[in-house]
Parts: structure tokens; sequence; C-alpha cells
């Protein structure tokens, strides 16, 4: 399958984010409850979405029946057999949040992209184009 450079670029850097965004909650809350049994302790896979307490990752969406259109949901999961407070949850949500806005402009310096509300869960919306192809 072809993936063109200019997207396959911005992938790459938005996966870079969401790395940056998963080693700091790795750092506030990686202990905050025990890791699934099945679920390697982190630092010890290469993508630390699948290492740790936290898994937090971009998803594309066409947007189709949203308000706010396409763009990539941020998921979240911890991964615990605990049944994690919805409180506490939204918690996390609203933390990974702010750390998504913080990084959005020094990642994507030379586009508009915002994080925003979408129903219950946040979607980084904007400047998706590629320019000219």
């Amino acid at each position: 399958m072809y993936i063109h450079p200019k997207l396959a670029a911005f992938t790459g850097t938005l996966e870079d984010m969401f790395r940056e965004v998963d080693e700091a909650l790795e750092d506030r809350w990686g202990s905050a409850f025990p890791l699934h049994p099945n679920r390697p302790r982190r630092g010890l896979t290469a993508n630390p979405e699948m290492d740790g307490l936290f898994e937090i990752a971009p998803d594309f969406t066409p947007g189709f029946g949203s308000e706010k259109g396409r763009g990539y949901l941020v998921s979240l999961r911890v991964a615990t057999l605990e049944q994690v407070p919805p409180a506490e949850f939204e918690g996390f949500m609203e933390e990974a949040a702010a750390l998504i806005r913080e990084r959005l402009p020094r990642f994507f310096p030379k586009r508009h992209l915002e994080l925003v509300r979408d129903g219950r869960r946040f979607k980084i919306i904007g400047d998706f184009s590629l320019g000219e192809i």
C-alpha cells in the first residue's frame, strides 16, 4: 500500500507527540493503578503505547455525524484490571488534553491545529492538508 511521503511525515510527527504525552502521563501517574498482568512494564517495548499503564494514541475519524468534523480522536486506555473511577479517568483525559494542547504548536508550528471536546472525547481538528502533491 502506498502512503504519500507528506502523510507519512505528518503521521510520524503526530506519533512522536503522543509518545511524549504518554511519557509525561507515565511519569506522573504510572503507579496510580496496578498494571494489567498481560501488559509489559513501562520501557519493555519499542513503543510506549504498548507498555506501561497508559495507552494513548490518535485515531483518525472522518467525522460523519460530528459537529467538529474530521480529525484525530484522542484514545486513552488505562491498562489495569481495577475499576478506574469515572472522575479519575476524566482527570487523566483532561491532563492528556492539556499536554497535547501545549505540544501542538511545537510539533506542528506551520499548521493551525487545535484540540477540542467532541462529545465525551477530545479531538485534534484543523489543517490536515498535504499541500501540493
